[in-house]
């Protein structure tokens, strides 16, 4: 499926980026994100425990770090060790692929509040597409932990223990946040370099097998991960989010215009964004009381041209994706005329005239032929809104096209 629409030129500066990196191969290696996850809330307190969470890499190389970060905490956050190694099975790790994460050398480290950290480098090779098990002790829990809500991937829990090197972890509770861990890099050949997707709970793999890795992101970094030079695919969707207006419930995260440089922009290696967002701003009009919520299809416009703007000052370039249709959403979100008319307004001036390096028709490619304000129903989860696996496939592979050609 080919259903999109291209600026040749920026396209094939990113197959020049893929060309680059084959010709670095050989060049000394240097830091690349390999996976993300933007931090959107203050989670829930926390007793001490051990957590053990599941990341996958999309780029492989041969050491690895973790970015960590307290930024909703409302103290201090002690971490008493920290631990990667290759998943096995379930909570386990492959033997003898465990290692122990320092922090500027030390195993232990404090974040005060607010606070982030890199660890230091650890001597572990891993491959694209591979799963990796880290691990954090809380010696003394969290009052509050920062966390990314919409995880799609079983955390591991052993209460008041240090597990972290444990091979076979104990049998406990489980959670489907992301707690603290907020990036993986990796070191990978100097030519190498990191597409980052900025967007909502479409990015995010709402509606997506969990524990499947069926995210559209997950689809794309396995897609690109046979390429003669594969690159990174790192996932900046959040749930719930928003380009113009920071959280107001029933959306999430800070918004797109305050979180770019956070989590897209100073990403290590990044050199192309996909931002697939906007329809939460367009739909907060119909569901939110407060009228400076409602935002007008300019603001949104204005906003995708800040954006670019921000990205071409750091040589970031940016592929647009249209807006998905929405007809028939079930509540909390809302379809309406109006709303309609502004997402229309928005992606005719994608299509048009928008200043992005390359630009992906997503409600082309997803919408029913016979009723375009609709998903094509082999592509819905069931909402309306959220595609299902072989939606999400689907956009992968538009993108794909669209940016990757």
């Amino acid at each position: 499926m080919t259903r999109q629409f291209l600026h040749s030129a920026a396209a094939l500066s990113l197959a020049a980026m893929l060309a680059t990196a084959a010709a670095g191969a050989e060049q000394p290696t240097r830091w690349v994100a390999t996976w993300g996850a933007a931090p959107d809330a203050a989670g829930p307190a926390l007793a001490p425990q051990t957590l053990r969470q599941v990341v996958r890499t999309s780029l492989g190389g041969t050491a690895v770090r973790i970015a960590l970060s307290n930024e909703y905490g409302t103290g201090p956050l002690a971490i008493g060790s920290a631990h990667v190694a290759v998943r096995g099975n379930g909570a386990g790790l492959v033997p003898g692929s465990g290692r122990a994460v320092t922090f500027d050398g030390s195993p232990t480290v404090t974040l005060e509040k607010g606070g982030s950290i890199v660890s230091d480098a650890v001597d572990l090779r891993v491959a694209p597409l591979q799963e990796l098990a880290i691990s954090l002790y809380l010696p003394a829990g969290s009052a509050a932990s920062t966390i990314h809500g919409a995880a799609l991937q079983t955390a591991y829990i052993a209460p008041g223990i240090d597990a972290a090197a444990a091979e076979a972890f104990p049998a406990g509770p489980t959670d489907d946040s992301r707690h603290f861990i907020t990036g993986v890099d990796v070191a990978a050949p100097g030519g190498a370099g990191a597409i980052v997707v900025v967007g909502d709970s479409i990015a995010d793999g709402i509606g997506s097998t969990e524990d499947g890795n069926a995210r559209w992101p997950d689809i794309l970094a396995q897609r690109l991960s046979g390429a003669a030079a594969p690159v990174a695919v790192v996932n900046a969707g959040i749930a719930g989010n928003r380009i113009v207006r920071n959280a107001a419930r029933p959306f999430a995260g800070p918004a797109t215009m305050a979180r770019l440089e956070r989590d897209a922009l100073d990403k290590p290696g990044v050199k192309w964004i996909v931002l697939a967002q906007g329809i939460n701003d367009i739909t907060a009009g119909d569901m939110l009381a407060d009228p400076a919520e409602k935002i007008a299809a300019q603001q949104i416009i204005d906003a995708m041209q800040a954006l670019v703007r921000r990205a071409h000052a750091r040589n970031v370039r940016v592929c647009g994706a249209t807006l998905m249709p929405l007809e028939g959403v079930r509540r909390p979100f809302v379809h309406s005329l109006a709303g309609e008319a502004a997402r229309q307004q928005v992606n005719a001036w994608i299509c048009d005239s928008a200043p992005f390096d390359a630009t992906v028709d997503l409600d082309r490619a997803m919408r029913d032929p016979s009723h375009p304000g609709r998903l094509q129903a082999r592509f819905d989860s069931g909402d309306h809104l959220h595609p299902n696996d072989a939606g999400y496939a689907a956009i992968a592979e538009a993108v794909q096209a669209a940016c990757v050609k």
